[in-house]
């Protein structure tokens, strides 16, 4: 099969495959097209394409050409328009928002599969964007905070008296939150940690953070690992709990996140007020609204005397280490969909089913027909 591996626009940096997953796929029988300097801001030069058995072409050959095209941003129209029926597009769609763009898709009787809609299945974790970008995510945002905090992250014994340890608050102990609060703990920091899901208070204190539990939370194992909506009651105890911690933090960062819905606020501007001058929120939830009254979107704000950065573009700003860990999540992908060369579109297999958005000329993923 003829697979085509498209330049990122924008300022993102990463590349949907690597020159060692290339090389794997030249070898099981496949042709693999790169786009001229695809790699390069990934420090990924095209010799090194070259060399794993690619050859560099320029885009619109690219589009011509390829089977299988990938691009983990979305593919703009005209672009999908020099694609024709019957390709496969494989990027990171966010489906359950772009509700419209999955329509002009259909439409164009292009196959979508994105990668951020792979089953949250143990089968599939090694298939798992979310899972990967957000270890970077996590591990970023600490540093970022650090960056902006205007004290130090660890305790500290000098000539000039003892500093004490910055208190990070961590909200959300999924993969990113989980990662954060490693990462504060590397750095130091004292750490607190709050998530709806009373089952990952042990792996919150396995790291070295303390658990702020707020009891009558509802969980439930079918949402593939994410929080679900609370009743209002809970809403107001969690406030409660949660605003004892946000007040005294020096550094919070969010992680909360709902599929298909706008990212629950969690900390409010009248707790921003009452935060320590100086202080720091990294909320990694921007992209759908933040947890964090103020927040915008890959912007850095000051709000009360607190600087709130909204970054949903992280992984970008790690992107040779991003870029490995991207593409072999596609990789694995590859294993399934690709059989001796031949596309092996087995809607009969759950990871498959439930990654294709589009096919046929039709939305064929669950959530939205349902």
């Amino acid at each position: 099969m003829i697979l085509g591996v498209l330049k990122e626009p924008g300022k993102e940096t990463r590349v949907s495959l690597h020159p060692e997953a290339v090389k794997q796929l030249v070898g099981s029988g496949n042709q693999v097209l790169v786009e001229k300097s695809a790699g390069m801001q990934a420090f990924l030069a095209d010799q090194l394409y070259e060399d794993a058995g690619a050859k560099i072409v320029e885009r619109d050959t690219l589009l011509a050409s390829a089977e299988m095209v990938f691009q983990i941003q979305p593919l703009e129209g005209s672009e999908r328009s020099k694609l024709g029926k019957g390709k496969i597009l494989i990027g990171v769609y966010q489906p359950l928002v772009a509700r419209e763009l999955m329509g002009e898709i259909a439409t164009q009787g292009i196959t979508l599969l994105s990668m951020d809609a792979i089953p949250r299945i143990t089968r599939a974790q090694s298939m798992d964007v979310l899972s990967s970008m957000s270890t970077v995510s996590g591990y970023k945002a600490v540093l970022l905070a650090a960056s902006h905090l205007p004290r130090f992250f660890p305790m500290l014994m000098t000539a000039a008296g003892t500093v004490a340890p910055a208190k990070v608050l961590v909200i959300g102990a999924g993969v990113a939150g989980l990662q954060a609060i490693a990462t504060a703990k590397r750095l130091g920091a004292v750490v607190e940690a709050f998530d709806t899901r009373p089952s990952v208070k042990e792996q919150v204190e396995s790291l070295g953070g303390k658990f702020v539990e707020v009891p009558g939370a509802v969980e439930d194992k079918a949402a593939g690992g994410y929080a679900v909506e609370q009743s209002e009651e809970y809403k107001q105890r969690q406030s409660e709990m949660l605003e004892k911690s946000i007040v005294k933090s020096d550094v919070i960062i969010t992680t909360a996140l709902i599929p298909g819905r706008r990212a629950p606020i969690l900390v409010t501007r009248d707790m921003l007020v009452k935060m320590k001058p100086g202080a720091v929120i990294v909320d990694l939830a921007s992209i759908n609204g933040g947890n964090c009254e103020g927040t915008v979107d890959n912007e850095t704000v000051q709000v009360e005397g607190v600087t709130i950065i909204g970054n949903s573009a992280l992984p970008a700003t790690m992107p040779e280490d991003a870029t490995k860990m991207y593409s072999k999540n596609v990789h694995n992908l590859l294993k399934l969909l690709l059989k001796e060369d031949q596309l092996n579109l087995n809607f009969e297999d759950e990871i498959i089913k439930g990654t294709c958005i589009t096919h046929d000329g039709a939305i064929v993923y669950g959530p939205l027909i349902n």
